[in-house]
């Protein structure tokens, strides 16, 4: 009975065992629920989702919902008021906060566009259900939205509905005060023309979330300047219906088209491939540290 007892023992700590190397404590003690707060790249606060509920008062919201085409409520915080909590008044004075997910979405938000609209961080369902959406833009993928989710009062605005696709993250992780330009190697140069630089602003606005050009920007899909442009392997009317319509060339694609709302959509496409045009004569390797931005 001893020798039983014994073994029975020892079985239990070889399964312990295994299950340690399997799934290292780290992996428990990194809370999903955290969020860092950094200024140019360096940590400022590390906070839990109860933590910032603590800091700004919080309210049901109604808005549009663009994943899933219909009015949603959400239980939210007043962006504003959690950062000048977290950051102090000075991050008005920044030019962009660069928003991190933890699927590598990594939109560039102007600090303008805070100071002129109302921004939320959604943080639970409004009607008590699980933290999630159907996002019909990318194949009916079910996606949870924690720990944060930013959302605008965007019922009846045109200018948010516009720019919604990459203003609009969730799984937040990371929150990122920056003071100059966050993607210096994906300027057009001066002597680019008017097109390019109009391109380059709805690059900024509707494709540096999930791309890259020359390393800067997100890290959800392809890099698409370096070492070859996307203009060099993909003919410019195919890049348009990509762009436009990328279901009508690869079936399931995750990639969502130019969002319907968008005002000029084939000029807006247009431009965006002036842009990567342009910057086919202006390739650089991408940094070896994707923090450094003194290149």
């Amino acid at each position: 009975m001893h020798m039983c007892i014994q073994r029975i023992m020892q079985y239990l700590l070889l399964v312990a065992g295994f299950l340690a190397l399997s799934f290292p404590v780290a992996s428990f003690a990194a809370n999903p629920d955290k969020v860092e707060f950094k200024k140019e790249g360096k940590v400022v606060k590390t906070m839990s989702v109860d933590d910032l509920r603590a800091l700004a008062p919080e309210r049901s919201l109604e808005v549009f919902e663009p994943h899933e085409r219909r009015n949603w409520v959400y239980r939210v915080l007043p962006a504003r008021a959690v950062f000048d909590k977290v950051f102090g008044k000075d991050w008005e004075k920044a030019r962009e906060i660069i928003f991190t997910a933890l699927d590598g979405f990594k939109p560039s938000v102007p600090v303008k566009k805070f100071l002129r609209h109302e921004g939320y961080f959604a943080f639970a369902n409004g009607d008590g259900g699980l933290f999630t959406l159907t996002n019909k833009l990318q194949n009916n993928e079910v996606a949870t939205l924690g720990p944060l989710y930013l959302v605008w009062d965007n019922i009846g605005s045109k200018e948010l509905l516009e720019t919604w696709i990459s203003d609009m993250p969730y799984q937040i992780k990371t929150i990122d005060l920056k003071m100059k330009e966050p993607f210096p190697n994906m300027l057009p140069s001066a002597a680019s023309s008017e097109q390019a630089r109009r391109g380059f602003d709805h690059f900024r606005t509707h494709c540096v979330a999930c791309h890259t050009i020359n390393g800067d920007g997100g890290g959800k899909a392809p890099e698409l300047n370096y070492p070859e442009s996307v203009v060099e392997y993909i003919k410019p009317e195919y890049l348009k219906r990509w762009i436009l319509a990328p279901q009508t060339i690869r079936y399931n694609t995750p990639m969502p088209a130019l969002a319907e709302e968008i005002s000029n959509r084939e000029k807006v496409a247009t431009e965006i491939i002036a842009y990567l045009k342009a910057m086919g004569d202006a390739k650089r390797a991408p940094p070896e540290n994707p923090e450094d931005t003194s290149r």
